[in-house]
């Protein structure tokens, strides 16, 4: 499971009580309205404060208590107000850096504004922290929307159609029960008021109920698809599923070309520089497979969370913060991109700049600062 390699479930629990009363502590030291704008400017940079490649290590609520005292001690000792007089320099002043700040690419942002913000005051940086560990610990579940949803709408159906047929529950509370459960899993045509993409209580709920039957009652495309798990025993397919993939990698794998029929799914090339669509992938063995690989990209980090990384702070001249952009496929940026990036300048103090470049890594966009 993604979340017994990446959190500590008998820790979070006494990190959150510390958080909160931190938290509380703060707003009635500086104001609720301060802590506000902090956390605001955090959660708008929430996705972007994960490791993903590192598993952070779980600290208990006395552990992180003692090493927030030696960090405002080490902050305060080093805390000068001058440093808020000096003037800007001119860069030819100073002259190139020999080591670049930072030496590589910096994916997560706010550890990055934790560690070097030259404006924020230790309580204003142990927010910071917060956001930042709470951000890690749900990091994991971004990754398994469908997988949880889908497991959890499945027992759900599948405990309370059992009780029914033992008689522990009554017509009427079926009813209502089915009513719910059928609104929870319906899938919105594109069509539709509220359409948002793919549902996925509808996606992950149809998954394990087709993993189920093909277990049980496969047939001949189902054989030939699913070799391995044709006719075998169905809950120790789920039992391994859940143990060993994420939503991209479920997917990438489990759905069936039943489920791409029941689901009217089909493919389109949209290139940009075109000016019709294409229909690239229909129902045939080719377009299956190309619209399984497709609707699982789609569920990768890159798809969901745009590629922005920290590449410069300029400590000796400016104090100037820039961040790059990666186009994935040439999308780019959303329309609330001004706003996250006044949030990024709350949390820094000083100019930044947000430079696009393609996969390449060639700029195809003018720069924005924030000055």
């Amino acid at each position: 499971y993604l979340f017994r390699q990446w959190t500590a479930a008998d820790a979070i629990v006494d990190y959150m009580v510390f958080a909160r009363r931190y938290v509380m502590e703060c707003e009635e030291r500086y104001g609720a309205e301060a802590v506000e704008e902090v956390l605001d400017a955090c959660h708008a940079l929430m996705d972007h404060g994960v490791n993903r490649y590192q598993h952070p290590r779980p600290l208990s609520a006395e552990a992180e208590k003692a090493r927030l005292r030696e960090r405002e001690a080490h902050e305060w000792s080093r805390h000068d107000e001058i440093w808020r007089t000096i003037p800007v320099r001119d860069r030819q002043e100073r002259g190139a850096r020999t080591t670049p700040i930072p030496e590589e690419p910096q994916e997560n942002l706010l550890y990055f504004i934790e560690k070097h913000s030259p404006r924020l005051a230790p309580w204003e940086r142990e927010l910071v922290r917060i956001v930042r560990k709470v951000a890690q610990y749900f990091y994991p579940q971004g990754l398994t929307k469908v997988m949880n949803e889908g497991w959890a709408t499945f027992w759900h159906y599948t405990i309370l159609n059992r009780a029914y047929d033992l008689g522990l529950v009554d017509d009427g509370f079926m009813l209502e029960f089915l009513g719910s459960h059928t609104n929870v899993v319906a899938q919105r045509g594109f069509d539709e008021p509220g359409y948002a993409g793919c549902n996925p209580y509808a996606l992950g709920f149809a998954m394990f109920s087709d993993i189920k039957r093909i277990c049980e009652q496969p047939t001949a495309e189902d054989r030939e698809w699913f070799p391995d798990i044709a006719g075998q025993d169905w809950l120790r397919v789920f039992d391994f599923a859940m143990r060993n993939y994420k939503d991209e990698s479920f997917i990438a794998q489990f759905l069936s070309p039943r489920l791409i029929r029941e689901f009217h799914l089909f493919a389109i090339a949209d290139h940009a520089v075109e000016p019709m669509l294409e229909v690239d992938s229909i129902h045939n063995e080719s377009g299956y497979r190309r619209v399984r690989s497709l609707l699982a990209a789609q569920y990768e980090h890159s798809a969901r969370v745009p590629d922005v990384q920290i590449t410069r702070y300029d400590r000796d001249s400016d104090r100037s913060l820039t961040v790059r952009h990666m186009r994935h496929r040439g999308r780019p940026l959303g329309n609330e991109t001004p706003r996250v990036l006044r949030h990024l300048h709350r949390l820094w103090g000083f100019t930044v700049r947000l430079q696009t470049v393609d996969e390449a890594g060639r700029p195809c966009a003018a720069d924005v600062l924030v000055p």
